[in-house]
């Protein structure tokens, strides 16, 4: 796992930017996972920027979604996936898939889900945010680490921190369709970012605590291709800091 800390949240946009151009220039990224919130968003700026390559090519699985939200809801993930990450990177959005949260059929919407993701070949590269409680994707503490896609029941905690985007606290939904820790897992490549102060704790817990249902970010610890890209705020809490930062500034170039 490498952990590179750089000055803010438009530095953290441009690595992950230039790391994702990369790959699709190299032919290794061809299934992209994007993730909703405030954290990918300096990555898909970064990107609209400088231009995907072929983007009309480019497929595009999101993490999650809210249960019982409307997809033309302007905060159901279908449509912010459509402003943030399709709009702005000139994807082709027959290739862009988003978990079905207002399906008739909701129970097997998961199972449907994971297929999907399966017969686009896996995703190369997945994009991860952290939330307060360390959940990533909607996989709140206590998540299987093993779980597929399914329903979960969300915290009062990100719920309250959802509730930003909602006109009303009481209008997010208590439940989403997300991908499980497990899902997560099979990606090739994983880059979580974070940025600002409130995502310390939650991000020296993911990296340097044990790993725990508790802490649902943790258990990146055991991929093999897993890196944190966070800004200054965000690593305040590490201990190891100047470990992560002179692993990177000595790393070989095939791991860049």
């Amino acid at each position: 796992m490498q952990v590179i800390v750089v000055e803010n949240a438009q530095a953290v946009g441009e690595y992950v930017a230039d790391t994702i151009i990369r790959r699709i220039e190299k032919g290794v990224l061809k299934v992209l996972g994007v993730a909703t919130g405030s954290s990918p968003v300096p990555v898909y700026e970064a990107l609209e920027r400088r231009g995907v390559p072929s983007p009309q090519t480019l497929k595009a699985f999101a993490l999650d979604e809210y249960v019982g939200l409307p997809k033309a809801h302007p905060e159901s993930y279908h449509s912010v996936i459509e402003r943030d990450v399709t709009r702005r990177l000139g994807l082709d959005p027959a290739n862009v898939r988003v978990p079905e949260g207002d399906s008739d059929d909701i129970e097997h919407a998961g199972a449907r889900y994971e297929q999907a993701i399966r017969e686009a070949g896996g995703v190369d590269l997945q994009i991860l945010g952290i939330g307060a409680t360390g959940h990533i994707g909607f996989n709140e503490p206590t998540s299987s680490l093993s779980s597929r896609t399914r329903i979960k029941t969300l915290t009062p905690q990100t719920r309250k921190d959802n509730a930003r985007f909602f006109d009303s606290p009481d209008e997010v939904p208590q439940h989403c369709l997300t991908q499980g820790l497990g899902t997560i897992m099979d990606a090739r490549e994983v880059v979580l970012v974070a940025h600002g102060a409130s995502k310390a704790d939650a991000v020296a817990a993911a990296i340097e605590g044990p790993v725990s249902s508790m802490c649902p970010g943790s258990v990146l610890q055991f991929h093999e291709n897993a890196s944190f890209v966070v800004d200054e705020a965000a690593a305040a809490k590490l201990t190891l800091r100047e470990y992560y930062d002179f692993t990177v500034q000595n790393r070989p170039e095939w791991q860049r």
